[in-house]
């Protein structure tokens, strides 16, 4: 059974976020399943920090963009909308190139709040940061 109200495409999230934060560092959404959203960040001059590894603001950047991208296909658009309310994130592995890819399935879907886990990993399939996104349920 989907979870979303309103059933969102690939393509119509590009093309909200065109002109972006989420369109500067490259993110891509790749697949919408009934429960998750996927998508994939490029470990690039954009997303690492000095030392050449994958900077950790970017993988919170990529988990709160699924999350809140996510939060938002749940409720009725007309009359709510998601804002973030708190994120945290563990940072498990260091990734160096290549990309990362998160996956954000809802661990609660409330009236007033949402609760979103995102796990990323690496090209290997390696855990690199694990998140947890609180969202607001708004009035409009």
């Amino acid at each position: 059974m989907s979870i979303w109200t309103y059933p969102p495409t690939v393509e119509d999230i590009h093309a909200h976020s065109q002109a972006s934060l989420v369109a500067h560092l490259g993110i891509e959404f790749l697949e919408i399943g009934d429960d998750f959203m996927r998508a994939r960040m490029p470990v690039d001059e954009r997303t690492v920090q000095p030392a050449g590894i994958l900077h950790g603001g970017a993988s919170v950047v990529l988990a709160e963009t699924l999350g809140s991208v996510a939060a938002n296909y749940c409720v009725d658009r007309e009359s709510k909308m998601c804002v973030g309310l708190e994120v945290n994130a563990n940072h498990v592995r260091s990734a160096k190139s290549g990309y990362v890819y998160g996956v954000a399935r809802p661990a609660h879907l409330g009236g007033t709040t949402q609760l979103w886990d995102i796990r990323i990993t690496d090209d290997n399939d390696r855990l690199v940061c694990v998140s947890r996104l609180t969202m607001a349920v708004l009035n409009r």
